[in-house]
């Protein structure tokens, strides 16, 4: 067997300024050295650069060239001379998207003990996000995502943070579908309880919602008692329900991220389409599918037109418009807080409970419960920076950090 070519290892560490990677470069060029691998990573202005090469025969004289380089750039260095490239990656790869608000130091400290406990390696680290939450994306081989999330959801309980392990492939990369609940997901609130407001019933509605959420009741029979209590609000309240609703903080931003990069998205409701079809058209939503409130003389009867969209009715719907948009269901991400949004998430090829009840948070995949919507973002790889700039280009401003 060959021995392993012989390989540099330039650690190039000091404040970062223009002209510093090229410099070191131009210094290596000199030599006819062949580039192997860069790792390159800027914090509050201090420059890391990694740079692998393949090592000359004289490469003492190359290592002189290198710190001279770098002391004329006011910066330290270290030249190590071994063997062989970067082992590759390990199978079993995951991306772990770690959300704290704050993110304290003893969170990612027991993190990394569990990620070690499994017998995986973080590979890579990256900031996605500083404000309005810190989010964390590592880089993870040599443990199965399976194994993976049970492991650190539990951790991540403990620790008071919001943690999602996702199994690093294509569908990550590639177009997809969201499918998202409405009330309390989408929007905050229930709309039912709004419009139950106008027949003087919000408590009485607001209590069965609740036990329907828990998953305590069964979901279509508390949907017509509630919509029951309904009958004779005058159609017109629709309208005022609608000019009330609040939708969850990031949703547009989220949704207009998204579609910039070609997503898809759908809302599925067991509320209703007098309110989620307005929706769907304001978000510029690509599909929509709600319960329909019967409306005889301008005025509800207290009665559903047609079949109650229902637990299975939104994990039918799910298939459907993944069917219709042509991705496989790996690629469908389902967004949904109460027990009729359970089956939903479970067919989806990531579910994740937000701001969810206690039952949803433990069957999704993962759970979110920062009070932004667009924290998902941070999920699928995109950092806060990158939501910002392309914001910009379209003359949006979206929130940014003041950066001491």
């Amino acid at each position: 067997m060959e021995d392993e070519p012989k390989t540099l290892l330039v650690t190039l560490t000091g404040k970062d300024r223009p002209g510093v990677t090229s410099a070191i470069f131009a210094a290596l060029s000199a030599a006819g050295v062949e580039v192997l691998d860069i790792e390159q990573i800027v914090l509050r202005r201090r420059l890391v650069l990694g740079i692998l090469v393949t090592a000359p025969r004289d490469w003492k004289k190359l290592r002189d060239v290198i710190e001279r380089t770098a002391s004329g750039l006011d910066m330290s260095v270290e030249v190590d001379r071994g063997a062989g490239d970067n082992r590759s990656r390990r199978g079993d790869r995951s991306h772990i998207t770690i959300i704290g608000n704050p993110l304290r130091a003893s969170a990612m400290a027991a993190i990394a003990g569990r990620i070690a406990d499994s017998g995986a390696n973080i590979d890579k680290i990256e900031r996605m996000a500083r404000y309005p939450v810190t989010a964390i994306e590592l880089h993870v081989s040599g443990a199965p995502a399976d194994t993976l999330r049970p492991l650190l959801a539990a951790e991540a309980v403990q620790q008071g943070i919001d943690l999602a392990v996702q199994r690093d492939s294509l569908h990550r990369r590639g177009i997809r579908l969201i499918v998202m609940d409405v009330d309390s997901t989408l929007i905050q609130g229930e709309v039912i309880e709004m419009i139950a407001a106008h027949a003087g019933q919000e408590a009485e509605v607001a209590r069965v919602t609740e036990a329907a959420m828990r998953g305590e009741l069964d979901f279509e029979q508390s949907l017509r008692e509630r919509v029951a209590l309904l009958e004779g609000v005058p159609a017109s309240a629709l309208d005022e329900v609608y000019a009330s609703v609040v939708l969850a903080p990031g949703a547009r931003t989220m949704v207009r991220t998204l579609r910039r990069l070609g997503y898809r998205f759908a809302i599925v409701s067991g509320g209703f389409s007098q309110i989620t079809d307005r929706l769907a058209v304001d978000l510029g939503i690509h599909f929509a599918r709600a319960n329909e409130l019967e409306i005889v003389d301008g005025h509800l009867t207290g009665r559903i037109v047609g079949e109650v969209v229902d637990r299975p009715g939104k994990a039918r719907a799910l298939r459907e418009f993944a069917e219709e948009v042509g991705v496989p269901l790996d690629a469908v991400i389902a967004i949904g807080d109460g027990a009729n949004d359970l089956d939903m998430i479970n067919a989806a090829g990531l579910g994740i409970a937000y701001n969810a009840k206690p039952m949803v948070r433990d069957a999704a995949d993962t759970a979110v419960n920062v009070p932004y919507l667009d924290a998902i973002l941070y999920l699928l790889g995109i950092s806060r920076e990158q939501i910002e700039e392309a914001d910009a280009e379209f003359g949006i401003v979206t929130p940014a950090p003041l950066i001491p």
